[in-house]
């Protein structure tokens, strides 16, 4: 039976790009060698590299004046990176706090200075993306985290500050059309829209790096990283290789814009059950709801092992939410087939017909 993965990521990629992947690794590009067994230096994968890097600012439309890095540890580290890279010595960094990934990075920046979470949506449980606040003047940088997996909300209309505005695009980066010149730092971990976990994309304008006056180690410097092209270290190569073959999958899709029109549609299609079903109730405000992890729970909890049976048995995998939140997580990224929506809007349709 075939699998329909809502995973929250590591998570679901392209058929095709899953094909070129496996006979990459057996015989890259008839060399008669693997992908993961060549020189990182090798001409070769110096091509994959570039072409990866270009794809990303093509898809994107970014302007002159912006780097793109293929990098490691995930945002996890970007968590450090930015503060190290654009906190001054004894400035301030302003936090935007809509879940558990930017409460990371606020615990990362404390480490380095003051950090302002300006706003905050913790209160609700994170349901909701606060939109009445006063961005403090006298900080170095904005950081924000654009969709959120755990909670199922995304910012639709990002902060406007005369800093400088970070944004952890993690798991909805190559979803939606954005004017990137808007950002002066954004970070993604790859394991959602782009391919495997393993690397991590940075776009930074270049004009921002080397003003903090602090002292950056080098495997956290992004200047040090921009100068050797990504290869300051060995890069992950089997994952900047994937996430090439899923931003060619993209360009071929029709680009983010064509993406979008298809996402909103999945989503739409999803929210509308959600909302019409008796038996489900959505998690997030609906002005907040992700286009890309739809967050929802049962109006009844005692009917838990019906629901979770049906599905299993539809081959529906990575609904359950997770552990922090509770009810049901519906991960619908790029690769995400409409034909996978409508079995699990099936599903649900069932479990009314069953329980009523």
């Amino acid at each position: 039976m075939k699998k329909h993965n809502f995973s929250a990521g590591p998570c679901i990629l392209p058929q095709e790009v899953l094909k070129k992947a496996a006979n990459a690794v057996t015989n890259f590009n008839g060399i008669d060698l693997s992908l993961i067994e060549i020189s990182h230096r090798s001409k070769e994968f110096v091509e994959v590299m570039e072409k990866a890097r270009s794809l990303v600012k093509e898809l994107l439309n970014l302007p002159e004046g912006y780097s793109v890095l293929f990098l490691q540890g995930g945002a996890s580290l970007e968590f450090l990176m930015t503060p190290y890279n654009l906190l001054k010595v004894n400035g301030k960094a302003g936090y935007f706090d809509t879940g558990t990934w930017s409460s990371k990075a606020i615990k990362e920046a404390k480490t380095l200075g003051e950090v302002d979470v300006f706003a905050s949506s913790k209160d609700k449980g994170y349901n909701y993306i606060p939109k009445n606040y006063n961005i403090p003047s006298d900080i170095d940088y904005v950081h924000c985290t654009s969709n959120n997996t755990i909670f199922g909300t995304q910012i639709k209309e990002f902060p406007k500050t005369d800093a400088l505005l970070v944004c952890d695009m993690s798991s909805d980066i190559f979803s939606r059309e954005l004017d990137f010149t808007q950002f002066d730092l954004v970070y993604a971990g790859a394991q959602k829209n782009m391919g495997p976990a393993g690397t991590t994309l940075v776009i930074v304008k270049d004009e921002i790096l080397g003003k903090t006056g602090r002292s950056i180690p080098s495997m956290l410097d992004y200047q040090v990283h921009l100068s050797k092209d990504s290869m300051f270290n060995t890069p992950p190569v089997f994952a900047v290789y994937v996430s090439m073959l899923t931003l060619e999958w993209l360009k071929e899709q029709g680009g983010v814009k064509a993406i979008e029109k298809i996402n909103q549609e999945k989503a739409a299609l999803l929210y509308a059950e959600v909302d019409r079903n008796p038996l489900f109730i959505g998690f997030a405000n609906k002005e907040d709801r992700s286009t890309m992890n739809v967050t929802f729970n049962l109006t009844n909890e005692t009917h838990k092992d019906t629901f979770d049976k049906l599905w299993n048995e539809a081959g529906i995998n990575g609904l359950k939410g997770h552990k922090s939140v509770g009810g049901y997580r519906a991960s619908i990224y790029n690769a995400m087939p409409i034909e996978s929506i409508k079995v699990l809007i099936n599903v649900m349709q069932q479990f009314e017909k069953q329980v009523s």
